[in-house]
């Protein structure tokens, strides 16, 4: 079934605009458990108790406040909520060109595709084609909700994708981190890691060779469940020991490496036929000398 588009806008780059359709780039596989009342499995409600007085309270008794001191808020109304929102037309407004890689992976918060709608095909592929010969991304402003999201647009995949990104302010950095001594690697040790990496390593990152593991556990156990099937509990994984001499664990992984390569090589070697029973193949003999 094709994914339905959920907004439209229009890309302004220079005196050009571009009108697309936006669709969500990734879908949640991630299970989800309802909350069920263990006496009867229905399901439990949410509800909002004022921790004063103990009273549930529907939404239309509600007010947003912002706590500026411990237990104090500020209040505000709905019209002066409405009146901090910005202009919401979908547009994307393209602010500057940059190189993609200039942009660390941090800031990127969610990605979608676009599209192009109703008369913006030839736009759409002049600002695509465009951007994949130039090698960069656009940083944009997109108004939606009310509010300005800061945004990456990139040509990937004969398409044009859209990250919403973070602010500056709101990524951390590692001023704020406790990183620890400064310690010097013993001699070797750097080497020996580099040659794990070089063993480790591939010459592309290919997410399909992934699976969640854990979802994968847990609709197994589900289908057992729905199909009434008595449940066995396996033993609890075992967790890694600390690692105490760092040398000596690179060596181990090394050699486990090598190892798991020898391995894989044995089993991708064709197999020779099996001799058949009663039979022996000899070289031919030398012709006797006559005596």
């Amino acid at each position: 079934m094709a994914p339905r588009a959920i907004a439209s806008g229009t890309i302004s780059f220079g005196l050009v605009s571009v009108p697309v359709k936006m669709f969500s780039g990734t879908q949640s596989k991630s299970l989800s458990f309802n909350l069920l009342h263990a006496k009867d499995n229905s399901r439990l409600r949410q509800q909002y108790i004022c921790q004063t007085c103990g009273e549930v309270v529907e939404r239309d008794q509600m007010a947003r406040g912002y706590e500026y001191a411990k237990d104090q808020y500020a209040v505000l109304g709905a019209e002066e909520l409405k009146a901090l929102d910005s202009q919401s037309d979908q547009s994307i407004e393209i602010e500057e060109f940059v190189p993609i890689d200039s942009i660390d992976p941090i800031y990127f918060e969610k990605t979608y595709l676009l599209g192009p709608d109703k008369g913006g095909n030839k736009a759409y592929r002049l600002l695509r084609e465009a951007m994949a010969k130039a090698g960069k991304g656009a940083v944009a402003k997109f108004s939606t909700r009310g509010r300005e999201q800061l945004v990456l647009l990139r040509e990937a995949q004969g398409g044009l994708m859209l990250h919403a990104l973070y602010y500056a302010d709101e990524v951390r950095d590692f001023s704020e981190i406790e990183r620890g001594d400064e310690v010097t690697p013993k001699p070797g040790e750097i080497d020996l890691a580099v040659q794990l990496i070089e063993q480790l390593g591939t010459q592309a990152f290919d997410a399909a060779k992934y699976k969640d593991e854990y979802r994968d556990r847990a609709m197994a156990l589900i289908e057992q469940k729905v199909a009434g099937q008595e449940i066995t509990v396996g033993p609890a994984r075992t967790p890694k020991g600390q690692i105490i001499d760092l040398m000596e664990a690179l060596k181990q992984s090394l050699a486990t490496r090598k190892g798991a390569k020898t391995e894989d090589a044995k089993a991708d070697e064709p197999r020779k036929p099996a001799r058949a029973k009663g039979r022996t193949t000899a070289a031919p003999e030398k012709v006797r000398k006559a005596k």
